[in-house]
Formats: structure tokens, sequence, C-alpha cells
């Protein structure tokens, strides 16, 4: 009960939270919308975009779930991510999508590499990645030698920060956009002055006034809730069997005060279950 008082409303969600973001952009026209803002150009997307598309070369190998996959007209690919907390990986993240990505897009058997599209990988955050103060930070392989000397293999790196500061430097759609990624709400896409904005903000009106997306919402939540419980059950129950086998071995050696110190203070604890692992690692040599 506890857990579902503590659920955010989807009429409350913003489109930093992934449901939402995710859910809107299964709509063609507003991924199509997006990527017009930033790219500054008129973008003409194919009719379905693939949201929560799973990549994987190898069965054995570890596979990622983007968050909108889609090709324009001009057999552009684009990548559209929103990352919502700052994590320390995100940069090479952004690396391994676009390997992955390339990786399918030449069919078996194909020797022309210049048949590969044009790939863009954009992560939306609501922070700023590089501490620059940018908006938007746009990377393309350069030379270090000959710096205006840029590597043409037609690979893109987008990352937009809401939290920018140069306002001089971006248009003024990318801001407004930004500030309603931020807010998601009717003040904000009034406000605004451009079309793209508000034709986003129809299509998040949509989404949460749709009654099968609010119950898709609903359990989508409910499993977050039931994983986050088994996970603590399991964590519970694998450090009850650690300190089981801890105690086990404390008691063989008679190291009665040991024990009763390591059931309280959880330094000494980590001390000796230290000293435990250490011990069983030498008696498997």
């Amino acid at each position: 009960m506890e857990n579902k008082k503590a659920m955010t409303l989807l009429r409350d969600l913003k489109l930093t939270d992934r449901f939402l973001f995710d859910e809107t952009m299964e709509m063609p026209e507003a991924h199509q919308a997006i990527l017009t803002i930033i790219m500054r150009n008129a973008i003409r997307l194919l009719p379905k975009n693939e949201v929560e598309k799973q990549l994987q070369t190898m069965p054995y190998l570890k596979s990622v779930r983007l968050d909108v996959f889609a090709m324009d007209d001009e057999d552009n690919v684009y990548n559209t991510e929103m990352q919502k907390s700052r994590k320390p990986d995100l940069q090479k993240r952004s690396r391994f999508y676009q390997a992955l990505i390339d990786a399918g897009l030449l069919p078996t058997g194909s020797t022309d590499y210049n048949s590969l599209n044009d790939l863009y990988i954009i992560m939306i955050t609501p922070f700023d990645l590089f501490g620059y103060g940018k908006y938007q930070y746009t990377f393309h392989s350069t030379c270090e030698e000959v710096p205006k000397l840029q590597l043409a293999d037609g690979a893109t790196r987008i990352f937009l920060n809401t939290k920018g500061k140069n306002s001089e430097e971006v248009s003024d759609e990318l801001i407004q956009f930004l500030r309603y990624v931020e807010n998601t709400d009717e003040k904000t896409a009034e406000e605004s002055n451009s079309d793209l904005v508000k034709k986003i903000h129809e299509c998040v009106k949509k989404v949460k006034s749709s009654e099968k997306i609010g119950v898709k919402y609903m359990q989508a939540w409910e499993e977050k809730i039931y994983e986050r419980e088994e996970g603590r059950e399991e964590g519970r129950e694998e450090g009850e069997d650690r300190f089981a086998q801890l105690t086990a071995w404390l008691l063989r050696y008679n190291r009665t005060e040991d024990l009763s110190k390591a059931t309280t203070d959880k330094e000494f604890r980590k001390k000796i279950f230290q000293e435990y692992e250490e011990q069983r690692e030498e008696n498997l040599r």
C-alpha cells in the first residue's frame, strides 16, 4: 500500500520519465517533431518507430534496449534516448549503442562499407554531462594533427542538456523544447511559439488521456515494485546465507567473542567477512 501511494500519476509524468517518453515516441509525428527541432531540418521519418528495440550481436554478448529507433526517407538512422539520471558511463554507452546499431545495418556478405547509413545517437538529459553550460554537445571524429579534418564515417553523437546557458548559440526552438521536456505541462507549451513543441504536447496529452495506456502504466509500476521486492528478498536471503556460513566458521574455531562482536559492529563484521573469504580462497588453492 505504501508503494502505491508513492506512485507518480500518469498525468504528472514529464518527458524525462522513460515511460511517458517511450509512449509518446510511439507516435512518429512526435519523434519527427523532436528530430526536426534538433537537426534544424525538416525530418521525414518512415512510418514505424521502434520503441525499446533490443539489439544483440551474439547470444552470449551483452544486449541493449534502445528507447526509440527510427529511419528517415533518406535512410538516415536515429537512436533517441531519454536519460533522466546521471551515470558515469554515458559517453562509452553511446559508443556501444553506435557499435551495435552499425553491426545490424549491413547485410551478411556485404563488402561495401560506404553503404552504411548515416547514424545519429541522441541523448536528452536534464543535467550537464560535460559541465560547459551548453544546451547541445555534438561530436564527430576529428584528427588530432589536423583539427579541421573530420573523419567522414557518417556517425554523429549529440547530447542535449536542459540546463544549458548558451542561448545565443542554439535555436530558440531547441531551448523551448528542452524547457518543455523538463516541465511537460500546458503552461510551457502555451508559452512556446514553436508549432513543433505544441505538436509534441498534443501527443503527450493523447498519451496521458488514454485509458489503455493508463492501465499499461499501472501494470508497469506494479511490475517494478514486485521486481524491487524480489531483489530485496534475494539480497536478504543471500546476506543471511553468508552470515550463517560465517557463524559456522567462527564457532568451528571457538571464536564466540568475535561472533558476538560481528553481530553488532558493522566495521568489525566487514573485517571478519574479509578474513573468512581469504581463508576460503586459501583452502581452495
